[in-house]
């Protein structure tokens, strides 16, 4: 198993395992049991794989964290400061029970938190090594930890939002009249790595008429003069950070009369969205910002998402900018701010900035032209 480590101060990480434990405590938890994916980076700064054999970091409310993995797969973890962080290394080979490794390290077991991403068979066999102990999720202590960045955090945000936006500077070599959406989406992935990301996470190309589905991925659909098309892009840096950044162009004098009106309304939309952003207002009421504009101007039934998501480690995290969201935005939160107008069978299109919050206001992360660019057909 191949397992990245992430470019991340062990000093910091040091910080959040400590975090992390006073969490857990306040939570009730005797430990959090956190399987591979992105809260094991966050905790560990490498995120590894979880296939049928257990990995799992136990980090106790009171004690030393641990890092239980199969012994075949530690190797992976050899980059991960475990000394400096005061995390112990307990290794376990086949025919022995991961699981009652685990229950040995954990110093109490009135009450446990699972990795909200741990598989089945993980955690019913940690439930069966630990059965006095009551199961919980640990996604809502966590993401307390994850939703607020730190410095060091917001600068490799920045860093991932201004390695796309290089890439949607570029988006004239790529997309042209004549191409499919899928060689098109080809040449943007390379971009996305030679402009600074690890790896392409996701290529949206949605030309005409698949402009109005907002997750639509790639086709050989061929890109045609006076096509709409919205390029939905992003990847992790190094850092572990992602970046996630929306653009919509149309090739030549747009085919439809109503493409500039409607698009004003959405920029609007997206500005008024981004104003809204400031410490103590409810994610719901940014969401609100741009949704009313859109409504306002006879377009709502064509707004059929929430305006944003929470960004780091993961490209859809907490906060959700959506109503019913009623969360208090605070200094160092990430999210997206990405109204869109879909018309089925027409066009569609999506405007989307990462922002952080700051003390007195937002900070936009991706600064590319908002308005519908216009590339030669």
């Amino acid at each position: 198993m191949s397992t990245t480590v992430s470019a991340i101060d062990p000093a910091a990480l040091s910080k959040r395992l400590d975090r992390a434990r006073a969490a857990a405590a306040n939570a009730g938890v005797d430990a959090l049991l956190m399987a591979p994916g992105s809260d094991l980076q966050y905790l560990l700064g490498a995120g590894g794989g979880s296939f049928e054999r257990l990995t799992c970091l136990v980090v106790p409310a009171d004690g030393t964290p641990t890092l239980v993995v199969p012994k075949l797969e530690a190797p992976g973890y050899d980059a991960v400061p475990t000394g400096e962080l005061g995390v112990e290394l307990a290794t376990w080979v086949d025919a022995e029970d991961p699981y009652a490794l685990v229950a040995s390290v954990v110093p109490r077991a009135g009450r446990v938190a699972v990795g909200d991403m741990m598989v089945a068979l993980h955690v019913l066999g940690l439930r069966g090594a630990l059965p006095d102990a009551e199961q919980v999720l640990a996604g809502p202590i966590v993401r307390e930890l994850r939703m607020r960045k730190d410095a060091e955090e917001v600068a490799a945000l920045r860093k991932a939002g201004s390695a796309i936006d290089r890439v949607h500077g570029r988006m004239a070599e790529f997309l042209r009249v004549g191409r499919t959406e899928a060689e098109v989406g080809a040449d943007i992935a390379a971009a996305i790595v030679e402009e600074g990301h690890t790896a392409a996470d996701f290529v949206i190309v949605a030309s005409g008429p698949n402009g109005a589905s907002p997750h639509h991925s790639l086709s050989d659909r061929v890109i045609e003069a006076g096509d709409v098309v919205v390029v939905d892009i992003g990847g992790p840096v190094a850092e572990g950070y992602c970046s996630d950044s929306t653009r919509t162009y149309v090739l030549g004098e747009p085919r439809d009369a109503d493409v500039s009106a409607t698009y004003a309304v959405l920029q609007r939309a997206q500005q008024a969205a981004v104003d809204a952003v400031r410490p103590g207002i409810a994610a719901q009421d940014v969401d609100a910002a741009a949704r009313s504009v859109i409504a306002d101007a006879g377009f709502g039934e064509f707004f059929i998402h929430r305006t944003g998501h929470g960004i780091g480690l993961d490209v859809h995290e907490h906060p959700y900018i959506v109503d019913g969201n009623d969360l208090p935005l605070e200094p160092g939160m990430a999210f997206s701010v990405e109204p869109g107008i879909y018309q089925p069978g027409r066009w569609g299109a999506r405007i989307e900035d990462i922002v952080v919050v700051t003390e007195d206001g937002a900070e936009r992360l991706n600064i590319q032209p908002h308005s519908l660019v216009s590339l030669p057909a």
